[in-house]
């Protein structure tokens, strides 16, 4: 049946199983909670009369909580239930959002308490995403695996740097911030009620079974097997060195900066900053689903780098353009080649890393790529006092298309991808190690 499938609808195939169809939901709901959050957070801390400093801090202290729990989180999807994981994720999330608005609501609401919700949030981050990204394998057959990390891929775009901050841009705008974080704690009570329905047991677990965990029996020993799978395998570090610095050139910007350079220079308000967030969203929607639609290329490390570094280079604009018009298709063009490379990622994680150790490289992944994210968003506030804006951009747009091409030389890409084509059995590419 599978290959009866168009293109345009492969991206479908993995709804026709139900707990994939009730956890692609859940991840809706919770990404839309996590894009509203984006937005309400920003001009909660206006409201408080934060400035870009202040933003960094919040900024900051959600990627910590993501930073410092991170690799427990990988480790955690390797040895517990991952649907309990994400149930419980939720339920804190809940708990969290819900105290916060509150706070707001009432008006006593302070700095400190955002920075706290901040890194109590990024601390559920680091729990739901490897979780996820361990249990998908566990629901699908791996052939379809390419076209559910293109369900996720267009989601997260079009949901949280899309719906979710338009969503909170318009409460924000005829309402109150407070109001937004209250519809955040709402998505996520969604997100709760829905992950509940999700079988104890995904069908591939029943049909292969799991087997013997062949990982050591402690955590650190579990860790360090990560770490040293990681450092043997060129194609995973050398990708992994490549995203540490295009992260730290990238986020720092894009999350502090944008929504002043968009509110003070161009003249625009909240509304103006979920546009410019929706033009990133829709392009890398659009990229994923290009992506799932189509086989894999077979030189998908090379098409992996090259989106990744020149689709970076509008940002180099950012900084100059007179009208807020003009950042809708320079980010447009980086979310779209964002999201191929980010789609083809995730699939290579999925096919070519052993099963059992796919939890512990997931979190392995966000750590080491996002290691110099909160240093990134302290940087950036501080650093717009000294240096323009426009400075910070260009070197945003310029660094990561000489990165990638150092990483495809360091780490013979061009090698690796021909000596490993994913036209293997999906049972082989999900079980062998390299």
């Amino acid at each position: 049946m599978g290959s009866n499938w168009v293109p345009a609808l492969r991206i479908l195939r993995p709804f026709a199983r139900r707990d994939y169809r009730i956890l692609a939901c859940a991840l809706a709901l919770s990404i839309l909670a996590h894009g509203m959050w984006a937005v309400a957070m920003v001009y909660q801390v206006r409201q408080l009369g934060g400035g870009p400093t202040q933003l960094s801090m919040v900024a900051t202290a959600s990627a910590l909580g993501l930073i410092l729990l991170v690799l427990a989180g990988g480790i955690a999807a390797d040895r517990y239930s991952c649907r309990r994981i994400l149930i419980w994720v939720e339920t804190v999330s809940v708990l969290l959002m819900s105290t916060t608005a509150l706070l707001a609501l009432t008006g006593t609401l302070q700095l400190w308490h955002l920075v706290i919700t901040g890194f109590i949030s990024g601390a559920g981050a680091a729990f739901f995403y490897p979780a996820y990204s361990a249990l998908l394998p566990r629901m699908l057959p791996g052939e379809e695996l390419l076209a559910a990390n293109g369900v996720e891929g267009t989601m997260r775009p079009a949901i949280q740097t899309a719906l979710g901050p338009m969503t909170a841009g318009v409460i924000v705008a005829w309402i109150s911030p407070a109001h937004a974080i209250a519809g955040v704690a709402l998505a996520h009570l969604a997100a709760l009620l829905v992950l509940r329905l999700i079988s104890r047991q995904p069908v591939y677990d029943r049909i292969e079974g799991t087997g013997a965990d062949p990982s050591p029996a402690t955590a650190f020993q579990q860790l360090r097997e990560g770490v040293d799978y990681t450092l043997g395998t060129p194609w995973l570090l050398w990708t992994l060195i490549f995203a540490v610095v295009a992260v730290f050139t990238f986020i720092g910007p894009f999350e502090v900066l944008l929504p002043f350079e968009i509110s003070d220079r161009l003249d625009s308000d909240a509304t103006g900053f979920a546009m410019a967030l929706a033009a990133y969203g829709v392009g890398c929607a659009l990229g994923s689903v290009a992506t799932a639609s189509f086989r894999l290329p077979r030189r998908y490390l090379t098409v992996m780098m090259a989106c990744w570094g020149l689709g970076s280079l509008p940002l180099a604009w950012v900084g100059v353009v007179p009208a807020l018009w003009w950042l809708f298709p320079l980010l447009f063009i980086v979310g779209l080649t964002d999201g191929i490379g980010q789609v083809t990622w995730g699939t290579l994680l999925q096919r070519r890393v052993p099963r059992h150790l796919l939890g512990r490289i997931s979190s392995l992944d966000f750590f080491v790529s996002l290691a110099l994210m909160p240093v990134s968003m302290a940087v950036a506030g501080p650093l717009s006092e000294v240096v323009s804006t426009r400075d910070i951009f260009i070197v945003a747009g310029l660094a990561s298309p000489i990165l990638a091409l150092v990483a495809w030389i360091c780490g013979r890409f061009w090698r690796d991808e021909l000596d490993h084509p994913l036209d293997r059995s999906p049972a082989q590419s999900l079980s062998t190690p390299e």
